[in-house]
């Protein structure tokens, strides 16, 4: 064996050695089931989410919406917020977390909104979320 291949294999099973501790990286920590952040969560719209092709209704001005959060939600942080207006809310403790409630408010008619909801969840952090609703004039 010359020199130039007894390097060339040291050099091998270096590189291989740090393939395992390199391939062990995970890259995005926060995107894991166990971060307790990604136990927020938002379901049960209503009413129900606008789509062209499943639900293609306009629903009255001022109408009532609702929606769960999940128990990991921190039940005062809950905010909705419809084209810049903050909307007041009814929170109420069920069993698997939290309904909130609300009106849309008096000035949206005839249009498309976006009811967005902001919550804090454990160690506070931040989680956003909402649905489509097309407002009948």
């Amino acid at each position: 064996m010359n020199l130039r291949t007894i390097l060339s294999l040291v050099v091998a099973v270096a590189v291989s050695g740090m393939a395992g501790p390199v391939l062990a990286y995970d890259a995005s920590p926060g995107s894991s089931s166990s971060d307790p952040c990604n136990q927020v969560i938002f379901s049960a719209y209503t009413p129900a989410p606008f789509s062209m092709d499943h639900n293609n209704k306009e629903v009255p001005p001022k109408s009532d919406f609702s929606f769960l959060a999940s128990k990991a939600t921190s039940s005062q942080s809950i905010k909705v917020i419809i084209k810049g207006q903050s909307v007041p809310l009814t929170v109420t403790a069920v069993s698997n977390g939290y309904l909130v409630k609300g009106k849309l408010p008096d000035t949206v008619k005839g249009t498309y909104i976006r009811v967005e909801i902001f919550a804090n969840g454990p160690n506070q952090c931040d989680r956003a979320d909402g649905w489509l609703l097309k407002v009948a004039n």
